[in-house]
């Protein structure tokens, strides 16, 4: 992290933010549709579509954002799944807090969620996952 600097630390932020835009589409749509489609319960929905959308994430991170050419994909993949739970984590817990705690719609406690847990995924997976 502290090898790069100020403006290529940004640069990769503002990749992997994109990268995660994309996932949040993808996270919101399996959400809506396991939640609403499906009536599966909530924080079930919540996880699938954080999960699902974690995966796609990885492949966009490790080719466009970190450019990893680590050959030991399982284990690279392995630590950002890693990440992702610790972020899943996050997220549920912020999307209880605002929902449950505070009584924010679901789908606006759900962004702040994803906000929350981005800066955790991105600065983890700068020191953990793609070293």
């Amino acid at each position: 992290m502290f090898r790069l600097g100020l403006h290529a630390l940004i640069f990769k932020f503002v990749k992997f933010g994109m990268v995660g835009f994309t996932g949040m589409i993808v996270d919101f749509g399996i959400t809506y549709f396991f939640k609403e489609i499906l009536k599966i319960q909530k924080y079930i929905a919540n996880a699938a579509g954080f999960i699902i959308a974690a995966s796609t994430n990885y492949f966009l991170n490790r080719i466009w954002t970190f450019k990893s050419n680590n050959p030991h994909i399982g284990l690279e993949f392995l630590h950002f799944f890693i990440v992702a739970i610790l972020g899943l984590a996050i997220n549920s817990f912020v999307l209880w807090l605002f929902t449950s705690k505070k009584n924010l719609n679901f789908y606006f406690a759900k962004l702040l969620a994803i906000i929350v847990a981005t800066l955790w995924n991105f600065v983890a997976n700068l020191i953990f996952t793609f070293v």
